[in-house]
Formats: C-alpha cells, structure tokens, sequence
C-alpha cells in the first residue's frame, strides 16, 4: 500500500508528480537495489563465457571490471531515455532499464572461449541489434498478433533452461574449475546454499524492502559466509582508479551475420516483453491501459539505449520486469522518482572500484542468487503459459518447438555439417523454439483448437476448455 505522506492518491498516479526529496531518493534508491544483481551478472556471466577476467592476477581482469562498469553506467542512460525521454524516444513513465538476461543464451555461443578479443563481434551485434530494435518502434503494435502468451511463455521458459546450467557451473565452482578437485567441493556448495536459503527466507518471511531486495540480501549472506572461508581477496579494489570515463569501441567493433541475425531475432522478443511491461506500470500505478505513445517510446528507448550500448562496450538493456512489480507495491508512478535512480546507477558507473567490488563476490555467491533468478525466469514463462488455452493445436506447437528447440541447445553437435553462423543460431535453443512457435501459430488452422485434447495428454489438460488442471 502506498505511503499517504507521499502525495495525494491523484498525485501518486500522476507520473509526473515529484514526492518530497526525503521521500523520492529512498524510493530510487529502491528501484536500484532490486535490480541491481541482475543488471551486473551478464557481463560476469559472458565474461566467464569468453574465458577472461577472472582472478585478480588476470590480464584481463580490468576488461571484466570495465563491461560491469558500463552495464551501471548505460543501465542508467537508458533509464533516463524512458523517465526524462528525447523526442519521440521514451514513454516517459517510470520504467527501469537494465542489462538483459534473455540475450545471454544468443552471447555465450559467439564468444565461447574465445578471450577478450570476441568482444568485439558482440558489440557489433549489439549496436545493430538495438538499431533494429529501435524501428521496431515504428510497429510493433501492429505484430503482437504473431506472439500471443504461447510463444512469449515459451520464449521465455527458454531462456531459463538455457541458462540454468550456468547456475549450476558457477555454484560449483565456476566454469573455469570444471575438473578441478574442488569443483562441486561441500565448502563451494555451502556458500551457494546459504544464499539460496537466506534469499527464499527473506523472500517469503520478510516484507517490504527486504523482501524486494531478497536476492541482493541473499548474496550479502553468502558473501560473509565466502569472507569466512577466505574465499574473498580485496587485491583488485586498491588497484582500481577511482573515476574512469565510458571509452568509445573500447572493445573494438565487428560485424557477424550470426550475431546480427541473433540480436535482431532477439530484438523482436524483448520489444514484446518491454510492451508488457508498460502495460504492467500502467495498470499497476495508475489503472489504466498504456498509451500507443507510451508504448512506441519505450520501444524506441530499448532500442537507442541498447545502441549506445554497444558503442561503448556494454550489452543490450531492456526494462525491467521486477521494478513493474515494486511500483505496483509502493502505490508510486512518479517517473522522477526512477530518475533519482538512474543518476544513483549511472554515479556508480564512473566509479571502477564499485566495478571492482562487485568483482570481489565469489563465483559461487553468485552461482547461488543465479539459481534463484534464472528459476524465476523459467517460472515467470510457465505463469505465462498458464494463460493459454491447452487445446490440442496448441499442445502440438509447444510441444514440436521445445522438443527441438532444447534438444539442440542440449546437442549441438547434432547440427556439426551446417555453416558455422546457422549452426550458432540454431544451437541457442531460443531462437529455433521461437520461430517455430511463430511459424505453426501463425499457420496451423484455428479450427484444430476446437478439437479435444485427450489423446495427446492422456486427459490432464481437458478440463474446462483447456484450463490448467486443478483450476
């Protein structure tokens, strides 16, 4: 419920309304905390992906600590595109960009153990892929027809399969320790379980603030646990300058079909995700639909923000589904509030020893809050799914784009005779399960969904015209 001192029920509907200052910058700051884990982890994650930076003695190391950087910096940049807005560019509500997970899955096959020098390939797929995302602006309205909760639950379901594994890997010990003799060690698995559990707790038996920041906290728990351990080294942080400015192709730029082809694919998905996330704020703060002005803004901002991005060394930004969440618990639709935000991340962005901090967290602590996320993730795609109706077309079309969709990503050497580009998009999961998901949707007759669904799911999925069973 929405504290009352902060304005007036009209007031806080008001997107534009600004609280009191005492009021506005905890309540940024807020918006900060609860999405700050994972606006970092991808650059970690694609690092790790690439076989650089880990380890303090890396010669890496410092090209690790500029990409969180930069994910700080432009997570900031393309907040404010969305709250303060250019032109046409911004739906000018309180929408909180960040670093996307659900392009991890198209990065990890472009840069798998190919070093730092990968980076490069991966900002060219970047910049265009943001450009493209940012036309889509122009229609994206007009498309949503082609992915109802079918394929956006399945897309989404995917990248939380895709990317569990990592979970795991990094629990264990990291992927750089496979075959060690302490990988999957109990000290490794200690550390991981202590964050789970201290997360799930304050998730489920806290509130307000600490039940946001759940996963935030949850790290913090396994961080003293890993400090305990002397799995924790502060080398790094003396070494880190103290200011350091965003660097122009500070990984140098190349453009790869694969990569292309992968991000726009990707583009179309998360401009989807980004139209329901303003619903969402809309609905949630002020009861009503979102504008088509609103909606093209916020499309035009993902894509320019994730352009920008690319330019200068960071991955691609897109909004952020759990702040939709937070502003629906704190009553408050004020865009300036999120602005406030944006300066916090965008201040911590400049400053390397927060990059170098962050870098200190051991791969384990972060093994344990990635479990928990990327879980969600695959939650998130299966409520999703909940909302379609389980006739038996429609059990057929999930059915053929998983099946081959994970079972590439679990094979790829399935796929070893295509070209190299199809065979690193192919191997994604994602993007074949999606496509094929649009394809028969769009293909199939409609009159197939009148028909019964027994024989296909053996009764499980036919009660009251196709609802989940039990409902």
């Amino acid at each position: 419920m929405a504290d009352r001192s902060i304005g007036t029920p009209e007031q806080l509907r008001d997107p534009n309304y600004t609280p009191p200052l005492a009021k506005a910058v905890p309540l940024g700051i807020q918006h900060v905390l609860a999405m700050f884990v994972s606006n970092v982890t991808p650059a970690i994650i694609v690092c790790g992906a690439a076989g650089f930076g880990f380890g303090s003695n890396s010669p890496d190391f410092p090209e690790m600590i500029y990409m969180i950087q930069m994910s700080m910096f432009f997570a900031g940049i393309a907040t404010l595109f969305q709250t303060v807005g250019i032109g046409p560019v911004g739906a000018r509500l309180p929408i909180v960009q960040g670093t996307s997970f659900a392009f991890i899955p198209i990065m990890i096959p472009l840069v798998a153990g190919q070093g730092v020098e990968a980076m490069s390939v991966l900002m060219g797929g970047v910049l265009v892929g943001g450009l493209f995302h940012a036309v889509l602006g122009l229609f994206i309205g007009k498309v949503r027809f082609a992915l109802p909760p079918l394929v956006t639950g399945l897309v989404v379901m995917m990248i939380g399969l895709a990317l569990v594994k990592v979970g795991i890997q990094y629990a264990a010990g990291g992927v750089p320790a496979i075959g060690t003799p302490e990988y999957g060690s109990l000290q490794n698995w200690t550390v991981a379980g202590t964050v789970i559990v201290a997360t799930l707790g304050l998730k489920f038996f806290a509130r307000g603030m600490l039940s946001v920041s759940a996963v935030l906290l949850g790290l913090l728990a396994g961080y003293a646990v890993a400090w305990a351990f002397g799995m924790v080294s502060f080398a790094a942080v003396g070494r880190a300058a103290i200011v350091a400015l965003p660097d122009p192709f500070h990984f140098g730029i190349e453009f790869s079909v694969a990569a292309i082809i992968g991000f726009c694919l990707m583009a179309f998905v998360s401009a989807v995700e980004t139209v329901g996330d303003v619903s969402g704020i809309t609905k949630g703060g002020a009861g009503r639909e979102a504008t088509d002005r609103e909606i093209e803004g916020a499309t035009y901002a993902d894509g320019f923000g994730t352009a920008i991005s690319g330019v200068f060394g960071a991955l691609p930004n897109t909004s952020f589904s759990q702040n939709v969440g937070l502003i629906a618990m704190t009553g408050v639709m004020s865009r300036h509030v999120v602005t406030i935000g944006a300066v916090f991340l965008i201040l911590c962005g400049l400053v390397p020893k927060v990059g170098a901090v962050i870098s200190t967290v051991p791969i384990e602590v972060l093994g344990g809050g990635v479990i928990v996320m990327f879980g969600m993730v695959v939650a998130a795609g299966i409520s999703m799914l909940s909302d379609v109706h389980w006739n038996r077309r429609n059990m057929v079309i999930f059915a053929i784009a998983l099946s081959l969709g994970l079972g590439l990503q679990l094979e790829p050497q399935a796929l070893q005779y295509l070209p190299e580009t199809v065979k690193v998009l192919a191997t994604s999961g994602i993007l074949p399960a999606a496509l094929i998901a649009i394809v028969l949707n769009l293909l199939l007759p409609k009159d197939l969904a009148a028909e019964a669904t027994e024989e296909v799911s053996g009764g499980l999925a036919g009660h009251g015209g196709g609802s989940m069973p039990g409902k």
